[in-house]
């Protein structure tokens, strides 16, 4: 029996048994369209993490008081003046800019009464340049709002909807920062969310107003964090290390000890290219469970089949079937029903996948997910793997019976 004639004759079978054979492919065609589905959701959940990382740049760092990889006890806070020290071209001369910043949290009204609450960064006017935020309409903040401890704020297009209804025409808005009025002086373009959160949800004001007004340290001059940005992509190390040595002699540190930590926006994208590969290796492989349920039924069905058909084998192998004609024959038939609902499911991935992209889009978190060749070959192939691998014991058994037997089952 030719592989031709093998697929004919399992077409037949199965059609005769159209919603037997229609219920099992849907277990096959739920668990590639689950597959594919997942697979997309998370590649393009990476894609969208990593491309908002690398927007902002691969030559900056990110340094953070206190140290978590080492014992360091009661780690001295950065201050405006470790901002200043950096600056030094003598003593750095592959640091090209420094923004110190701080963060925090806080309740904002608008004029019509509306309450949200939204992050807000204190941040020098070079935090704006080398994050690569622009804004579409009004400007960003200046040195005079810096040095005059402005209550003036920029804000993110997110917010802008929540207070106002819209993130158009409200340059000159007045809204109130726990309590507190500020101006609106411009709007954000949409950034999207990040690995530091959804960008486009943030409000910032001059790092002064925010240590005098708004968010309180122990000390005036401490902040938060220091934006730090190399020359070049390719002076990175050397900045990160001229930039460790500074700090060092001016926290007076132990040798090998540091009380600071040191991200590069490449460590940043490393993480964050390891995290998504593995939720998305997580997703996938939740939904292949749903797709192993589906080779079980294709097993049960085919076992079904042979008891079904046992007078018929047995005739077969009467007439001068070989055992391997009988064995290709069921295992073509459980193939077949695997190709067919992985094709299917295939198609229904997609979909799903282009649903969750518009529910996520319709959500204010924009993300496009990837179906790619390496999707459907992968759920293509598991699936007609599946199907050969559930369907050798049912064709082993039919294979199996001898034709007198056969012949006198009832």
């Amino acid at each position: 029996m030719n592989i031709g004639q093998s697929i004919i004759e399992a077409l037949e079978s199965l059609n005769a048994n159209r919603l037997r054979s229609g219920l099992t492919i849907l277990g096959i065609i739920i668990g590639v369209g689950a597959v594919i589905a997942m697979l997309s959701v998370g590649q393009g959940a990476q894609s969208t993490i990593t491309g908002a990382i690398s927007g902002i740049g691969t030559n900056l760092l990110f340094v953070f008081s206190g140290n978590d990889t080492q014992d360091v006890r009661n780690p001295r806070p950065l201050t405006l003046a470790d901002a200043q020290a950096l600056i030094d071209p003598l003593q750095a001369p592959d640091v090209a800019a420094v923004s110190p910043s701080i963060q925090g949290s806080a309740e904002i009204t608008s004029p019509s009464g509306k309450v949200t609450n939204s992050a807000i960064i204190g941040a020098t006017p070079d935090y704006f340049s080398m994050q690569n935020y622009t804004v579409t309409e009004g400007a960003l903040l200046t040195e005079e709002n810096e040095l005059g401890n402005a209550s003036v704020a920029v804000i993110g297009p997110t917010i802008a909807d929540k207070l106002f209804g819209g993130h158009e025409g409200i340059v000159g808005e007045t809204l109130r920062i726990n309590g507190q009025p500020f101006r609106v002086v411009g709007v954000l373009e949409s950034k999207g969310g990040s690995s530091f959160g959804n960008q486009d949800s943030r409000i910032i004001v001059p790092l002064s107003t925010a240590q005098a007004r708004l968010l309180h340290r122990t000390n005036v001059n401490e902040v938060d964090q220091l934006l730090i940005q190399a020359t070049s992509s390719e002076t990175v190390n050397q900045a990160s290390e001229e930039v460790s040595e500074i700090l060092r002699q001016r926290h007076r540190t132990p040798i090998g000890i540091d009380d600071f930590t040191i991200f590069s926006q490449k460590d940043v994208l490393s993480i964050a290219t390891t995290v998504t590969g593995v939720f998305t290796i997580f997703l996938g492989g939740i939904a292949g469970i749903s797709l192993l349920v589906g080779g079980i039924g294709i097993m049960n069905i085919m076992l079904v089949s042979v008891t079904e058909r046992t007078r018929e084998i047995g005739l077969r192998k009467a007439l001068g079937a070989r055992r391997r004609d009988i064995l290709v024959q069921f295992l073509t038939e459980s193939s077949l029903l695997s190709l067919l609902g992985g094709i299917i499911g295939i198609i229904l991935g997609w979909l799903l996948a282009l649903l969750v992209g518009k529910i996520a889009t319709a959500s204010g978190n924009p993300f496009s997910p990837t179906v790619n060749l390496s999707s459907i070959l992968l759920a293509t192939l598991f699936s007609a793997a599946v199907g050969l691998f559930f369907g050798i014991y049912p064709a082993n058994r039919a294979a199996s019976l001898e034709p007198v037997e056969a012949l006198r089952y009832e």
